[in-house]
């Protein structure tokens, strides 16, 4: 039996406009960054049009276009009634440079008629160079594979990894360890570059094991070491396990070559179910190969198929658009594909490529990481318990369908970052690995060291050469087959740990990170699998989830790191949920100043008010739980708000603001939280008995609670849509001036009385004042330079669901005279509860 692959591929649709009005403050925020402008003068110009998913371009008639972002402006007939350069000056472009002197206006018809052909001749070049540049570009996509193949990641230096001590001397004091740690990694590397060829060979295990396919046939291999015999059944043979029978060498490798069928056509069809059927110390079982590249579950069974995916040429998908490069400051908007439809569904790569890129593109995210990629069989886990880690979630649709969508990211600008769980494995025997070869021991620990309790899932043996073939293979497969551009690792914490953090208070004292706790077989994979990542795709981001705190994480390996570009800064979150949990007037302005900044120098961190975490069932969002049941009943604008919205909507925006302003030189937001969505997280669940007698009830396969209501967010007549508009004011506001990875960052003033934080970043003052119902005039506010400030984002806005009690027209002028330590201040009014950033006026 051959399974139709579900989804089709469509052509990339033209990019999604993205709109500002004149008046939107928005517009004025990212003015100075508006780099996307392209002007293309002339009699004739081109337009692009996507036909059959092939780019062309046709001439059009007026005498010149002007094309910005999306927006084309024509001379005649302008939609609106106004005039080209009425549109031009609103999108800031100097209209001198379109101006028609007089004896061009005087031009008689057979001057024209000239003109107008040296202008096609002129748009035909146009045309050529515009194709050649795209070849261009398709052809260094193209080979992008093949020239990361020539790269040798050269062996570790001598002397190095000796930096960390000059970052931090209190690591003197360890370093015994951290000796024994950099030698381990560097005697793994050697043995690596010795047998194995190399990093770089080491890390295609995927061209040697599992399927690969040649010009005569398909070879198959399968490291199952405890296995007594083995057999490769599908379809392509009706499931007879004396058909094609594995053979064995000295490593515990299996292996079976299959010729072509005599019109050359594949042995196995491209679709087919495929499975390994083995006799194993716990008896016969069939499991999905290890290193499957595509799994689905048929209708109406509950294990899952491995799918022999290799398609036609023609029917694979071909990359057309380059990575963006590395963002100076990372904004990332975490997605869950299957659960972005505002019906209750799941999800598909394609949707989610037409409908929510475009929505995070216009919200000013620079990134978007992608959870539940890999494949796992309970879609509850929220992807965190893999089953098949070299294959993309077959709910959302197929292997082709998820390169679509990371290419239509690349178009738009989006870096794309994938969740990456290489902390643990799913306990499924089924689908999983398992008890892949009958042992407990195969690619995980033994006995209880190979469970983790709290997860109910398997642990990696991260000290085994073929683990480490098997992960660091996985890494790069999804960096260079999907052209992802980075990870988020999940569960580093546990990694790191033999006691994986739990019941562990971390305080900061050094003898909890260096010790007999430590697992140094994990935390040298986690620093080749980031030399690997790093040395081959220079761009790459690497992100760890640590909770820890580990000295040296974000430090390059060569220095004697564990090589993360960022930590995922867990303790914000955990922070701003312990507050509001109290009243305001328990609010401790010191507090919550210490937790943000709370983190090592020269080691940059991720923050984020909130993430996937706090809006699972039997937690809450920010959002409920300052506005609990009231933002059922009195969200819309037509109806009176309440003293809890008002004050919900108030300290939700100051949160994340807060929160992006002090917390690190990275930001992160999970889909819909950046409007207060109302409802939590709930995968369809069915009621569940335990074998110890629990019973668990279920919520009937309800996908309700498992969406995003968007259009909740777009209804101008809801209060969700001020809170998504001032979201999107504060990302384009970091846009505009990259203050998260500004080296200035100073703290002049948090007083607990007045409730009043501020402090400057970049060229901007961040002025907080959390009173509940204190507000000041002619409050002084220190800062370092000189001239004249205007508002650049308040919180208060009308546009973001506030009272309005700022003028924006308002300019302030400083003063000499230290204030808050700083040389100069100027006056200011700060209202409750608002958070108002000013800006310095330098291009007047």
């Amino acid at each position: 039996m051959v399974y139709t692959l579900p989804g089709m591929r469509l052509p990339p649709p033209p990019p999604p406009s993205i709109p500002h009005s004149a008046n939107d403050r928005r517009t004025v925020v990212s003015a100075s960054t508006s780099s996307n402008l392209s002007l293309l003068s002339g009699k004739n110009s081109l337009t692009r049009k996507f036909l059959g998913g092939k780019l062309t371009y046709e001439s059009e008639v007026p005498s010149f276009i002007v094309a910005a972002t999306e927006k084309v402006l024509v001379t005649d007939s302008q939609s609106d009634g106004s005039s080209p350069t009425d549109q031009l000056e609103a999108l800031d472009v100097d209209t001198e440079d379109f101006k028609i002197s007089e004896s061009e206006a005087s031009l008689d018809e057979e001057q024209v008629d000239e003109m107008g052909e040296k202008e096609l001749v002129t748009s035909s070049v146009l045309v050529e160079d515009i194709a050649v540049t795209e070849e261009r570009t398709l052809a260094d996509i193209s080979i992008e594979s093949e020239v990361i193949r020539q790269i040798s990641i050269p062996p570790p230096g001598v002397g190095s990894g000796q930096r960390i001590y000059e970052i931090d001397p209190l690591l003197g004091n360890h370093r015994q360890h951290l000796e024994y740690r950099y030698s381990h990694y560097k005697k793994l590397r050697e043995s690596i570059d010795k047998y194995e060829g190399g990093l770089e060979v080491f890390s295609r295990g995927y061209e040697k094991l599992g399927f690969t396919r040649s010009d005569t046939g398909i070879t198959y291999r399968e490291w199952a070491p405890g296995a007594k015999s083995a057999s490769l059944i599908g379809d392509f043979n009706n499931w007879n396990s004396n058909a094609d029978v594995m053979t064995r060498n000295e490593f515990g490798v299996w292996e079976i070559f299959l010729p072509n069928n005599a019109d050359n056509s594949p042995p196995i069809p491209h679709g087919s179910r495929v499975k390994i059927r083995m006799d194993t110390p716990s008896g016969i079982k069939d499991s999905i190969p290890a290193w499957i590249k595509f799994a689905v579950q048929a209708p109406g069974e509950i294990p899952y198929n491995g799918i022999y995916y290799d398609p036609p040429e023609e029917e694979k998908y071909v990359f057309r658009h380059p990575r963006p490069k590395k963002p100076k400051s990372l904004r990332i908007y975490e997605a869950h594909v299957g659960m972005s439809s505002t019906e209750p569904m799941i999800n598909t790569y394609a949707n989610f490529r037409d409908d929510v890129l475009p929505r995070i593109k216009k919200l000013g995210y620079n990134a978007v990481q992608i959870m539940a990629i890999q494949e796992h069989s309970y879609y509850a886990s929220f992807g965190y318990h893999v089953t098949n880690f070299f294959a993309p979630s077959s709910r959302c649709g197929t292997p082709d369908d998820l390169k679509s969508m990371i290419d239509k990211a690349h178009e738009l600008g989006l870096v794309v970052l994938m969740d990456i769980v290489h902390s643990h494995s799913s306990n499924n025997t089924l689908d999983g690995l398992n008890m892949f070869d009958g042992t407990d021991s195969h690619y995980f620990h033994s006995g209880e060291r190979g469970y983790h309790w709290m997860w109910d899932s398997r642990l990696f043996n991260y000290g085994h050469w073929e683990v480490l073939r098997y992960l660091l293979s996985n890494a790069r497969w999804w960096l260079d087959e999907y052209k992802f551009d980075g990870f988020r690792f999940d569960g580093v914490t546990s990694m790191m740990y033999t006691h994986h953090g739990l019941q562990v208070a971390f305080t900061g004292n050094y003898n909890e990170y260096f010790g007999l706790t430590t697992d140094v077989d994990a935390v040298v994979y986690l620093m080749m699998v980031n030399d690997l990542i790093h040395e081959l795709f220079p761009e790459a981001i690497t992100i760890g989830e640590d909770v820890s705190g580990m000295p040296t994480f974000c430090i390059p390996v060569q220095d004697g790191g564990v090589g993360f570009d960022y930590r995922l800064h867990m303790a914000v979150a955990d922070k701003w949920i312990e507050l509001l949990k109290l009243r305001d007037e328990d609010w401790k302005m010191g507090d919550i100043v210490y937790t943000l900044t709370n983190r090592r120098w020269s080691e940059k961190c991720v923050t984020y008010a909130e993430s996937h975490d706090q809006a699972l069932v039997g937690d809450k969002t920010i959002a409920f739980w300052l506005m609990d049941k009231d933002m059922y009943e009195f969200m819309a604008l037509d109806r009176p708000s309440t003293p809890l919205v008002d004050r919900g909507i108030a300290l939700h925006k100051m949160i994340r603001l807060i929160t992006m302003g002090l917390g690190g030189e990275g930001y992160l937001n999970f889909m819909g939280n950046e409007f207060g969505h109302p409802e939590w997280i709930d995968f369809p669940r069915a009621d569940q008995r335990h074998p110890d007698g629990r019973f668990i009830p279920g919520n009937g396969n309800s996908y309700d609670k498992c969406r995003r209501r968007f259009d909740l967010a777009d209804a101008d007549y809801l209060r969700y849509h001020g809170l998504q508009e001032f979201d999107q004011a504060m990302q384009h506001l970091e846009e505009a001036h990259n203050f998260m990875s500004s080296a200035h960052q100073y703290i002049s003033r948090k007083h607990e009385a007045e409730r009043v934080i501020i402090f400057e970043r970049e060229d901007l003052v961040f002025v907080f004042n959390f009173h509940w119902h204190n507000s000041y005039s002619d409050y002084r506010i220190g800062c370092l330079h000189p001239g004249k400030y205007k508002i650049a984002l308040d919180s208060d806005d009308p546009l973001f669901g506030g009272f309005g009690r700022v003028d924006h027209e308002a300019e302030y002028f400083t003063f000499e005279g230290n204030h808050d330590n700083r040389p100069r201040s100027f006056m200011v009014y700060a209202p409750a509860r608002t958070a108002v950033v000013y800006k310095l006026i330098t291009d007047e």
